[in-house]
């Protein structure tokens, strides 16, 4: 009875080590793919030096068939990346609805947009803001502003600039950060000769400099252009740099101020880019 008793013990354990053999593995969690992504500028308020003007920043979002919204909520939403800078819209602010038509930006925001505090010199940049960040997208040259889907709603927006002279057009004259920005290419760009550079600058003597470098530093082409107003004032450049390299490859093209004080390189803009 006893041996048939080991028999009977082994038996069940053989059954069990079959039965688990054939249990159905879990299947292993789908692989989440990351989101794609876009860039869209922003603008934000700076106070420095006891004056308030605008920063441009780009920023990565999810991409999105509504960019002009999804740009919007970054600006609401986002965090500067600027030290110093400022958002001036309040992060409960609803966008209840974007109307682009023939060029002109109707954006209809939440009431709590006119809870904004930013004082009196702050009102006119922190419409700059949103007007700027819209208008970087080329659907869009004019914006308007409603609130609660009421046109006369918030014509006082924020107390000391209100909304009477609508629509608004784009103005970066108050944009000081940073000095240059480029437009053309953008990064990771194929590019051929001549290539194409725009951008705006807030430079001395409204004189830009470019060149382009080969992945060891070596100089292919190389410029200067002017833009359309010097500093103080902001203006719009263009350029076109040609160049001639032996064989495809990747570089960086560098725009630059040239410094008056010690002729070194500042504030410049590096673009990843490659040639066929």
């Amino acid at each position: 009875m006893k041996k048939f008793g080991k028999h009977i013990i082994m038996l069940f354990l053989l059954l069990v080590v079959a039965g688990c053999s054939f249990m159905e593995s879990p299947e292993p969690d789908p692989v989440q793919e990351p989101p794609e992504t876009m860039e869209v500028a922003v603008y934000y308020l700076k106070s420095a030096n006891n004056e308030m003007y605008l920063v441009r920043e780009v920023h990565e979002v999810e991409k999105s068939e509504a960019p002009a919204r999804a740009a919007l909520n970054e600006l609401i939403n986002g965090t500067p990346i600027t030290e110093g800078a400022i958002k001036v819209l309040p992060t409960d602010t609803k966008i209840l609805g974007i109307k682009i038509d023939q060029g002109l930006a109707t954006v209809d925001f939440s009431s709590e947009v006119l809870q904004a505090n930013v004082g009196s010199s702050g009102e006119a940049l922190g419409i700059a803001s949103i007007v700027n960040t819209l208008t970087e997208f080329p659907s869009i040259q004019k914006v308007q502003l409603t609130v609660d889907g009421d046109p006369e709603k918030g014509m006082d927006w924020w107390g000391h600039v209100g909304l009477y002279e609508q629509p608004f057009t784009r103005d970066i004259s108050m944009v000081y950060e940073p000095v240059i920005w480029v437009t053309e290419p953008v990064a990771q760009q194929q590019i051929k000769s001549p290539v194409i550079i725009k951008g705006t600058a807030r430079v001395f003597e409204a004189t830009v400099s470019y060149h382009l470098k080969d992945a060891e530093g070596n100089i292919l082409g190389s410029g200067c252009t002017m833009a359309s107003e010097g500093a103080p004032g902001r203006g719009e450049f263009e350029a076109e740099l040609v160049f001639n390299p032996e064989q495809a490859g990747k570089g960086q093209l560098e725009v630059f101020e040239v410094s008056m004080k010690d002729g070194s390189e500042i504030h410049k803009v590096i673009i990843p880019v490659e040639w066929k």
